[in-house]
């Protein structure tokens, strides 16, 4: 008896236990970002343990530096790193190619010839890049999709059709160069003005040079790409000004510059790794069309913008999912694909596989990280650290992360949570990911979208459309007449009672009399909307509640502010109408005339109406819940903040400040972009509260939803956020902002207890058991009279544990052999022995094909979750 209650009374102690720990809101109490500026000084910290982890991505020279030794004291999370690319400024991208600058200076820009930059794709080894500066650690890139993520390699299959290859063609690169060039030599304008003179091309006496941006704070990788790639330039006959800058330097030359100042030429760029996806179409948005304003001109309206409206046609149709079936969409894809690489604006060169480390005695267990992207916001949310056993914090758990900057400084971009060019940078999304959610994520680890702040069910969707029609779309300016295909037309029919803000009446209207934008090449325009029709109807669905960091609720007032000013900010209503951005606009205006009407009914829950469609319910499911996001602007980007910042900041621009700064949301240089983290624009914010609580403002907006007496609550509880924290960046997610110390550089983070899920929630979800390719045997060549045998090596991984075992039977392998025109045979795998497997490709269909090189590729799954991909060459002979 005494026995069975002694083991009664640890049972309880252990249950207690349990419970105690598992609290509201992330496991750590708090998270402090610092930043070092030497990656040597950020390793060995982390290795005795000063810092818990490095959250940068080191390369191979850093990496492999690493002694096995103290490599053993490390939980090293490798992933897709940066992608190096280079970018080029094609101003005037028009014959005869000249550059007058405001000093009245001219120039001959060569890379505003389309063909000389095509040539690059030749001219640059991208493998040579790839095993001599990364020391192996990465993969040749030609375009922006991932190599070996799922979904990729159609669109990497683009580039080999084009003759690119990893290795190039100096000797085809400089001929080519040179025709283009003297070509441009004989327009009449540059008769005689540009000449070959001995090594290199003059321009009215002097060399034709250009300005290369090379990332000096990257020494081991960026800055000796830049030097080798200036020596494959001049080898061409082009002088190349080695401008070898820190990252602030490069990055506002390149973003806060009109390209026709003709400040630069190229820039050794990079960004992150972009996470694990499923569909791969909003990188041709995001990287390769104007329209999203991450081109040369960044969609300053003031400045020269770098346009391809055909480009932008396809991806906007395409990200918006105005396509009736799977072939429509990926012929639309490839096709701007491949103009994007044969105007070769932006040019990928490489991606790094990167490492980032962890103090392994400081953890619990190992943190969950993105598959594509490394260590990200997921990490935060499911670090176990040991608590702290002296100081101020003991007893607490703070997760110590540093990150490196050359600088010494964490934010390289306005921290501002409207413009499109806010939060524009890998360390700002670090840190400030972490305060915000949003309705749905992407699965870090199968990329599978799953609902965070929303709930729904796929039975409460349904999808209806036909077939439009081409030639009455384009007349009537809905689409471009570049498009290869028409949009769907909607089934469902959009009850009256169902509304949409209209931003020149200033109110929530039927939705049938919402102004719809359609497609004009030189000027989106207007037109009253008499469809009555959506694609899709999504009903059911509830945002999940909760509070702003400030203790205010979350409810339907946040969610209709936040879709009203996406309406106010990005249409223009009148010649003076203030409340008007064009870049906003640039990127909204494609995407809000998706939604069709919104039907908020008695149970609390919403319905939406809207014209997507896509092969997967579930992405279908995830954009209809993007309705009742409370996420007003900073388009791409997580930051989520409460509204009565946004009309702040609003007021703001339109009104003016207390301290008389002139502010806007662009980084143009002619006036002070807004952020919530520097001191003298939160100042303003707080004096703009104020002003608002004292008027009992109440935006039209949300007039229906929110009292004067509620409206001046909520500005006193911004206001005493503001007090307290010194910012306000006044989130919704796990974590707080609670102390920016511009001092020391630092962030400190702290836990959200009133957050809406359980510290253990992440862990739970996130765990499970992917599987990994080791090593496909493939025939260097193969004849198309007989089969051919494909023999594969995989494990199954258990994630974020990274602990790995030989794949059973349950592991399922697929060999796909992609044929020359595009389509696909799949063949099956046969489990032949733990972690083996072998496909055959009969002779029967070898047979049928031209001798040539194909691509074949391997993939292994348990269930629904993201494949491991391995591509693959095949000769037939």
């Amino acid at each position: 008896m005494k026995k069975a209650l002694i083991a009664l009374a640890i049972s309880l102690a252990l249950v207690m236990s349990v419970e105690a720990q598992v609290k509201n809101g992330p496991i750590v109490d708090k998270v402090v970002f610092s930043v070092v500026m030497d990656r040597q000084i950020g390793i060995q910290n982390t290795i005795a343990g000063k810092t818990d982890v490095f959250w940068e991505n080191l390369g191979g020279k850093d990496y492999k530096a690493i002694s096995a030794a103290d490599l053993d004291k490390l939980s090293t999370y490798f992933a897709p790193g940066t992608q190096w690319e280079i970018t080029f400024n094609p101003y005037p991208n028009v014959a005869p190619y000249q550059v007058k600058t405001k000093d009245g200076k001219m120039f001959f820009n060569p890379f505003a010839i389309r063909e000389v930059r095509y040539a690059m794709n030749w001219l640059i080894d991208r493998q040579k890049i790839v095993d001599e500066i990364m020391l192996g650690m990465g993969t040749p890139m030609i375009t922006g999709m991932t190599p070996g993520q799922p979904g990729t390699y159609k669109y990497n299959l683009v580039p080999a059709k084009l003759g690119m290859t990893n290795r190039g063609n100096e000797k085809k690169a400089i001929d080519d160069i040179t025709a283009a060039m003297t070509a441009a030599s004989n327009l009449p304008e540059n008769k005689g003005r540009l000449v070959k003179s001995g090594q290199f091309w003059t321009f009215d006496g002097q060399p034709v040079s250009i300005k290369f941006m090379m990332r000096v704070d990257d020494p081991s990788g960026r800055l000796l790409e830049g030097r080798y790639i200036s020596d494959q330039i001049e080898k061409a006959g082009i002088k190349v000004e080695r401008l070898e800058w820190d990252r602030s330097k490069c990055i506002n030359t390149e973003g806060s510059t009109d390209p026709a100042d003709y400040q630069w030429n190229i820039y050794t760029g990079g960004w992150g790794g972009g996470g694990m996806r499923e569909y791969w179409d909003v990188l041709i948005s995001q990287m390769y069309s104007p329209y999203y304003t991450n081109m040369p001109g960044w969609g300053e309206p003031t400045w020269w913008n770098y346009k391809n409206d055909e480009i932008d046609a396809i991806a906007q149709k395409n990200i918006n999912g105005w396509f009736m079936t799977a072939d429509e969409y990926w012929k639309d894809n490839l096709k701007a694909m491949e103009m994007a690489l044969k105007d070769a604006v932006r040019m990928y060169v490489a991606s790094a596989q990167t490492a980032q480390v962890s103090n392994k005695a400081r953890f619990n267990s190992r943190m969950a990280y993105g598959l594509g992207v490394g260590l990200d916001t997921w990490a935060t949310r499911t670090a176990d650290v040991k608590p702290e056993t002296s100081g101020p914090d003991k007893g607490l758990k703070v997760l110590h992360a540093t990150q490196f900057s050359a600088r010494g400084a964490l934010f390289m971009s306005a921290l501002d949570p409207i413009g499109v060019d806010g939060f524009n940078g890998t360390y700002e999304s670090v840190i400030f990911d972490n305060c915000s959610d949003q309705v749905t994520f992407a699965n870090p680890n199968s990329a599978k979208y799953i609902p965070l702040r929303a709930s729904y069910d796929l039975k409460n969707l349904t999808t209806q459309i036909k077939a439009g029609d081409l030639k009455e779309q384009i007349a009537s300016k809905l689409i471009p007449p570049t498009s290869l295909s028409a949009k769907p037309v909607g089934l469902i029919p959009v009850p009256k009672e169902a509304i949409i803000y209209d931003s020149m009446k200033k109110a929530w209207v039927s939705g049938v009399e919402y102004k719809a934008v359609t497609y004009d090449a030189a000027t989106p325009t207007y037109v009253p909307n008499t469809g009555i029709v959506a694609y899709t109807k999504l009903s059911g669905v509830k945002y999940n509640g909760g509070k702003w960091h400030d203790g205010n609720p979350i409810g339907v007032m946040d969610i209709m502010y936040a879709a009203a000013f996406q309406y106010e900010w990005a249409n223009k209503d009148g010649p003076n109408d203030k409340m008007y951005d064009e870049s906003f606009a640039s990127q909204y205006q494609s995407s809000l005339p998706i939604t069709k009407g919104i039907l908020l009914n008695k149970d609390g829950t919403f319905t939406a109406f809207y014209d997507f469609n896509w092969t997967d319910k579930s992405y279908i499911a995830a954009s209809g819940a993007a309705v009742v996001d409370v996420k007003a602007a900073n388009p791409g980007r997580a930051t989520t903040i409460e509204w009565t910042v946004i009309e702040a900041l609003a007021k703001m621009v339109t009104e003016g400040s207390k301290s008389g700064e002139v502010y806007s949301f662009s980084s143009d240089g002619a006036t002070t972009e807004v952020d919530v983290t520097v001191p003298k624009c939160v100042a303003d914010i707080r004096a703009k509260l104020v002003d608002m609580a004292a008027a009992k403002y109440v935006p039209v907006s949300i007039k229906q939803w929110c009292t004067p007496e509620q409206a001046v609550a909520r500005y006193n509880a911004a206001i005493a956020f503001i007090d307290k924290y010194h910012n306000a960046y006044i989130g919704n997610g796990p974590f707080i902002c609670t102390k920016i110390d511009t001092t020391s550089n630092s962030v400190e983070l702290t836990a959200n207890r009133d957050y809406i899920y359980k510290s253990d929630w992440a862990t739970k979800l996130l765990t499970t058991t992917i599987t990994r390719i080791d090593n496909v045997k493939i025939p260097a060549t193969a004849q198309r009279t007989k089969d051919c045998t494909v023999n594969v090596v995989a494990s199954a991984v258990s994630y974020p544990n990274d602990i790995a075992s030989t794949a059973t039977n349950k592991t399922n392998v697929t060999v796909t052999l992609v044929k020359a025109d595009g389509s696909e045979m799949t063949y099956a795998a046969k489990y032949v022995s733990p972690g083996n497997f072998s496909a055959t490709i009969p002779a029967k269909d070898l047979g049928a094909l031209k001798p040539g090189s194909y691509t074949v590729v391997v993939q292994s799954y348990l269930a629904t979750e993201a494949p491991s991909v391995y591509p693959a060459s095949l000769v037939l002979f």
